[in-house]
């Protein structure tokens, strides 16, 4: 386990009430969660797993520790499922047991709802994707319900995606605040703990640019104009914030969710050009990436799929740059052109008979096709994708080394051996990438480039038939014999029908064409071969004979191209193939009978297995990053080559190096240079660091109430507890010297009713009550609550003079605070509103301590005060002891202070001193009665 996994678990375990923590992707958080669940006990109860998907429990199924000194024996063979299938009597049982186990919210939340759960046995729960959570989720009602009935219940929140946790205004705030958790652990990869601990051990990193082609470059560049052009149009709606409609962020899935989240609220009075352009960006975004990930043909296919299926409802295809993205998307793969001339690539015509003449024949079509005067020409280019021979050379560079390393120290190598498998891990998108270059690196770049090629062609004729149906259909309600090549009606002149003479039409024509030429050389392949060996198969009798004619189809359907597989996928062979047929009969541009003279290059011969002029290679493993498997403690390869970079794998590469600091990893990343690619990749960096920063900045400003507030018991007489509890606050009643609310251990509140405020100042009690929360607390407040069906103010604003008067409240309000700069003044409209103000004065603040409080302005048996300010100025207990004499009152002990420096010195005063400092003669005399009194005496 790495160290910084201890350090949050550490972090964890020390607080009882539990906490969010977020951390960057690709940290082992399955890991980290395992470790975390194998240190729980039986002895503490049935702990919880919650909101886990399929992947992330095979996750921690397979990084379970297997610890000999296991606290729970139980946890070897992981956690275990509680499903709907089991009977309630054995769910209880389960939740009994002390155990870990995955469940899922619907099933818990009914049986808590049902009491069919021993609230007192759950020690705790985790929570996985947190970013998923609201006020309003499931999970937010479980942990609300057995906090209601277990308080010592402890709830630990974990997330790996910081994106989703800054989406939306104080998310993280408020997702601990539905899980009643106060901390919030952040760890990115910046963290210092997180950042030693992976550069440590660093794995050899090689970063290889791949330059692409210059038609990819043209693609690229016209599909962000076009982006560019459709965020330009959202602009001018004035639907979405300006600053998030950039093409970075448009690289991004999360910019859908984004736009989206704005444009929810108003989706109904959107129009639809607005609605267009939210589903064109998402499309353009799907075209930058598939420009880079897959190969040439499987891109044309899929804008072809665009083209019919969005056609004139697209607002992007109408941009001015569009028409680039078609127009090299076919350049990659074929040029239409006119050919002028007879041609032929066979040159002498050589006679032959039987099986040789029939071979002679398909190699003839494979190397060339003749065409005749005024034909089209399709002349295939079929581009490589740039990677993929980069791809082979380091495969390649890999075995070389390996070999040479072996010629020079065989005993090393053999020890190393028994740690490194050899293995070479090549890491993908997406499952399609990783069976094609699987298939490249196999049978070589262009047999792959063919088979595609081969399917695209005869998708183009599913395509038409489509279009022929769709078209046909809207035709025959004018005409009912119906019009054009897929309605069976006999093609027009071209000079009657301007279309049939158009490029775009012979184009197409001349791909239906190529298509027939592919069937039609599939077909003799396989003839010849059955011929083959049916002569040798004559000589088998019986059931060896039974047994050689289905071998040998077998073995004809085996030789075949991918054509005649493609051919076969098509839900309807049968349309398709008469369709080609009837294309070759009816198509407009001119054509040989077996479709010579489309095609000005087509297959040639590609041996089924690697050339015999490659080197080899090492043993290969195609990992896909969308099917979520962690291959790297499974495989433990030395070598990483990261075909598809992906900053999620990056860090569990790192990870991996961290955790076998002996194994020495290299890494090859494989970018093409100046694309998006790159882009993507460095701003998926910075998003994640931004996001970081901005929880970082949430969590020093966040506002997480503490449910805890310590009440008087005096205070009981009105309403305000019972309001708070229906809040949701924990209410302890005490006797408290100083203060009637106490918030946290730094806020002390003192409530006053308009009546008690007024009688209050008469008495001077206010100013000693002020006084002593200005001593003890740190933030003393005032709080002056209003009546719900009265006027909330003291006095109108015409009464309001300019000068200070006695008798007036707001002057006394106004003194009061002058005398003491550090009280707060809170006003409350009614019960309701205060129970709110106490939850916002709460937030970010710890919980009162309640034998503190009680503790708080009452002297102990040596008679000192504890926390009391005045102790550094005045001898506290001789203010104590002169506020309990006789005459003495809260309003005139401060002038007696300020009289005489000491009790010995009042006790020498004179009446008429002593009632000028006590304001009457009445409280004198009775002090002095006191002071004069004779001591009684044991005689």
């Amino acid at each position: 386990m790495v160290q910084f996994h201890e350090h949050i678990i550490s972090e964890l375990i020390e607080d009882p009430i539990g906490g969010l923590v977020v951390l960057s992707s690709g940290l082992n958080l399955s890991k980290l969660i395992s470790t975390l669940l194998s240190l729980h006990s039986s002895d503490q109860g049935t702990l919880l797993i919650l909101s886990a998907n399929p992947f992330q429990r095979k996750s921690i199924s397979i990084a379970n520790p297997r610890n000999p000194n296991n606290p729970n024996p139980n946890f070897d063979e992981g956690p275990t499922e509680i499903t709907s299938e089991l009977p309630a009597q054995q769910r209880y049982a389960l939740y009994s047991s002390g155990g870990v186990y995955f469940i899922t919210s619907r099933i818990l939340i009914v049986d808590l709802l049902n009491s069919k759960i021993p609230t007192s046995k759950v020690s705790g729960i985790i929570i996985l994707n947190a970013h998923l959570l609201s006020e309003t989720s499931t999970e937010a009602f479980i942990v609300r319900i057995l906090r209601s009935f277990n308080r010592s219940v402890y709830v630990r929140a974990f997330s790996d995606k910081p994106q989703a946790m800054v989406a939306g205004f104080a998310k993280a705030e408020r997702i601990m605040k539905c899980l009643f958790v106060r901390k919030l652990h952040l760890w990115p990869r910046f963290q210092v703990y997180v950042s030693q601990e992976l550069e440590k051990e660093p794995p050899e990193v090689v970063d290889i640019r791949v330059p692409m082609s210059s038609a990819m470059r043209v693609i690229q560049k016209a599909i962000i104009e076009v982006m560019d052009a459709c965020l330009k149009e959202m602009r001018r709606t004035n639907k979405v914030d300006v600053e998030d409609l950039t093409v970075e962020n448009g690289l991004f899935k999360s910019f859908d969710e984004i736009i989206r989240m704005q444009l929810d609220p108003i989706w109904h009075t959107l129009g639809k050009k607005t609605k267009q352009l939210v589903s064109d960006l998402k499309t353009l975004r799907k075209l930058l990436d598939y420009v880079v990930r897959y190969d040439a043909v499987t891109y044309l296919k899929y804008l072809d799929s665009l083209r019919v299926s969005e056609n004139f409802r697209s607002v992007w295809i109408f941009a001015e740059s569009s028409y680039k993205i078609f127009e090299y998307a076919k350049k990659r793969v074929y040029l239409f052109m006119r050919s002028e001339a007879s041609t032929s690539s066979g040159g002498q015509t050589v006679k032959v008979s039987g099986k040789k003449r029939k071979a002679k024949e398909v190699q003839k079509e494979k190397e060339g096709i003749t065409a005749s005067n005024g034909q089209v020409c399709l002349h295939e280019v079929l581009e490589e994708a740039p990677k993929w021979k980069v791809l082979r050379d380091i495969l390649e560079e890999i075995q070389e080394e390996r070999q040479k390393q072996a010629l020079s120290s065989g005993e090393l190598v053999n020890a190393i051996s028994e740690e490194d498998n050899g293995i070479v891990l090549v890491v993908c998108k997406d499952e399609h990438s990783c069976m094609q270059l699987e298939d490249c690196i196999m049978n070589g770049p262009k047999k792959v480039m063919q088979e595609e090629w081969q399917k695209y062609l005869l998708s183009k004729v599913e395509l038409k038939r489509y279009e022929g149906r769709t078209k046909g259909t809207k035709k025959k309600a004018k005409e009912p014999k119906g019009f054009g090549i897929l309605d069976g009606a006999v093609p027009q002149n071209p000079k009657e029908n301007g279309e049939a003479t158009s490029i775009n039409k012979l184009e197409n024509d001349a791909l239906l064409a190529a298509a027939s030429a592919i069937r039609n050389l599939s077909k003799k392949e396989i003839v010849n071969e059955e011929s083959a060996q049916h002569d040798v198969d004559n000589e088998v009798k019986g059931q060896r004979r039974e047994k050689g004619r289905s071998r040998k189809r077998l073995q004809g359907k085996q030789s075949t191209t991918e054509s005649s597989n493609a051919v076969s996928e098509i839900s309807d062979k049968s349309r398709s193939d008469s369709l080609v047929d009837e294309v070759e009969k009816t198509g407009d541009c001119t054509l040989a009978s077996d479709g010579n003279g489309i095609l000005g290059k087509h297959t040639e011969h590609v041996s089924t297995g690697v050339n015999s002029n490659q080197r080899p290679v090492p043993p290969i493993h195609f990992h896909a990053l969308e099917s979520d498997q962690c291959m790297l403690d499974i495989l433990k390869p030395s070598v990483i080559i990261v075909y598809h970079p992906d900053i999620t794998f990056v860090r569990e590469i790192e990870v991996y190096a961290a955790d076998y600091p002996s194994r020495k990893v290299k890494v090859y990343f494989l970018f093409y240079e100046e694309s998006t690619e790159v882009q993507k990749f460095e701003a998926s960096i910075r998003r994640e660091n931004g996001a970081f920063e901005s929880l970082i900045r949430q969590k020093s400003m966040m506002m997480i109430p503490v449910n805890l507030v310590i009440v008087d018991m005096r205070e009981f007489m009105s309403s305000l507890p019972n309001v708070l509890h229906q809040k949701g606050m924990r209410i302890i009643p005490v006797t408290l010297e100083v203060g009637d609310y106490i918030l946290s251990p730094s806020i002390c509140v003192e409530r006053k009713s308009i009546q008690d405020l007024f009688g209050s100042f008469q008495s001077g009690r206010l100013y000693n009550q002020v006084e002593t929360m200005v001593r003890y607390y740190r933030i003393p407040v005032l709080l002056i609550e209003f009546s719900q069906d009265k006027s909330f103010s003291f006095q109108s604003a015409s009464d309001i003079g300019d000068d200070v008067t006695p008798t007036n409240i707001i002057s006394k309000l106004s003194l009061l605070v002058l005398h003491f700069p550090r009280l707060r003044i809170v006003w409350s409209r009614s019960l309701h509103a205060t129970a709110e103000i106490f939850t916002s004065l709460k937030a970010n603040q710890d919980e009162p301590d309640e034998a503190k409080a009680m503790r708080v302005g009452v002297p102990s048996e040596e008679g000192i005060v504890e926390d009391d300010v005045r102790a550094e100025n005045y001898n506290t207990s001789a203010v104590e002891f002169l506020r309990r004499l006789p005459g003495v009152t809260d309003s005139n002990y401060r002038a007696i202070m300020n009289g005489c420096d000491s009790l010995s010195d009042m006790a020498l005063l004179p009446v008429e001193k002593l009632a000028d400092l006590m304001g009457g003669q009445k409280a004198a005399r009775t002090l002095r009665e006191f002071l004069d009194a004779k001591y009684p005496t044991m005689l």
